[in-house]
């Protein structure tokens, strides 16, 4: 019994001289992959555009898990002093990375983001993109190669909606003649759709590269007539015994233009007049779509184009944007060219609309430009049909 009472244990009860490894089951923690939400989509400013509809195109970063659909959410702007914003309205389960959005107000301000989604949850919202709806309807046109086209000097792409222009064979002919100048010369391209009334809107896309080209609109009769179109060509849009002379008569000095263009050159566009929405007579733009092409000048006269030469241009010159639009109020007489990206006002003038007014383009020189495709059209195109399979049941 003694013994037993004064029995004491070998072993230290609070374990201090063990150790607990772990670095094994560290090693599996760390080696774990948590699912993690997607990282806030990034924008594609360059794709992203308002014309008939608004086309939003967006990419997730790098460095992001992914996403198995987006939420994309967008309103209405309201002007400054309102009482409360707009609601967010929402499109889900969007599963690729672009969306559409249809119905919308025109010549509004739209705010619009985006945010992806998978097993962890919602991500985070994109930067929040302002895009600008067109100040009227959308016209749809094809460009039209009936009309003053020259098949050996401009080259039209299948879908009509882009052109380019080229030397031609006669011009390079010429030019292997020439050794001290060269004869440009000025070719016509119309669209296939003319305005009979309202407010319509188009925009396109000018290389930066062109020479010189000039985007307006014009009387389509008063077009032909300059452009030597041959008269015994019925015009599609336009009946000749409607009253209309195709322009013959000597205009007034205070009626508007016949037409009205905007000059693009070596990545710019000339101002008229010296300003943005100049509200004046059509100035240096109301001028034959072959202006700008220099005519050899007489002795006669050397001492008066000396002076021309010497006085300032009332013309300012603008980066040339991306895209340009171009906005023809047909019950006014008006026409407004725009930066279609941002739709910030480049110019505006006086046009006649007593007859048809159709879209008109003009080279002087090589240059290329292309009609913006509608965005309805685009999304029917990406747009694929779902395809299911199905099996047979397995017999024994």
């Amino acid at each position: 019994m003694e013994s037993l009472q004064n029995f004491s244990p070998l072993v230290d009860s609070s374990f201090k001289h063990f150790q607990l490894d772990v670095s094994q089951e560290l090693k599996l923690l760390s080696e774990l992959n948590f699912i993690r939400a997607p990282l806030a989509p990034v924008i594609d400013t360059q794709r992203t555009l308002a014309y008939d509809q608004l086309y939003l195109c967006w990419r997730l970063p790098v460095d992001s898990a992914p996403a198995w659909h987006y939420t994309v959410e967008f309103r209405r702007t309201e002007p400054r002093g309102a009482k409360l914003p707009r609601l967010w309205r929402r499109l889900e389960e969007v599963s690729g990375t672009s969306a559409v959005i249809e119905r919308l107000e025109i010549d509004c301000m739209y705010v619009l983001r985006v945010k992806g989604f998978n097993k962890a949850g919602f991500g985070e919202y994109s930067e929040e993109i302002y895009l600008h709806t067109p100040p009227a309807p959308v016209l749809n046109f094809f460009l039209d190669a009936r009309w003053g086209f020259h098949g050996d000097r401009l080259i039209l792409s299948k879908d009509q909606r882009a052109v380019r222009s080229v030397p031609g064979v006669s011009l390079l002919q010429a030019a292997e003649r020439a050794l001290t100048s060269c004869h440009l010369t000025s070719d016509l391209l119309i669209g296939d759709m003319a305005v009979t009334q309202g407010r319509h809107y188009w925009a396109c896309s000018v290389d930066p590269g062109s020479y010189l080209v000039k985007v307006g609109v014009g009387l389509e009769a008063r077009l032909q007539e300059w452009f030597h179109v041959p008269q015994d060509v019925a015009s599609p849009r336009y009946d000749p015994d409607s009253g209309h002379d195709s322009g013959a008569e000597d205009a007034a000095v205070d009626s508007p233009p016949p037409f009205s263009f905007l000059t693009v050159g070596m990545g710019k566009v000339l101002l008229p007049q010296g300003g943005p929405c100049t509200s004046g007579g059509g100035g240096s733009n109301a001028t034959s779509p072959g202006a700008g092409l220099q005519q050899p000048a007489s002795r006669d006269h050397s001492s008066q184009s000396s002076q021309q030469q010497q006085q300032p241009s009332q013309c300012l010159t603008a980066p040339l944007p991306s895209r340009l639009g171009v906005c023809l109020d047909f019950e006014k007489g008006r026409v407004s060219f725009y930066d279609a990206t941002s739709l910030r006002p480049l110019w505006e003038g006086p046009v006649d609309c007593s007859a048809p007014v159709c879209p008109a383009f003009s080279f002087i020189g090589g240059g290329a430009l292309q009609v913006q495709e509608l965005v309805a059209n685009r999304s029917a195109e990406q747009q694929q049909s779902r395809r299911v399979t199905i099996q047979s049941p397995v017999t024994n």
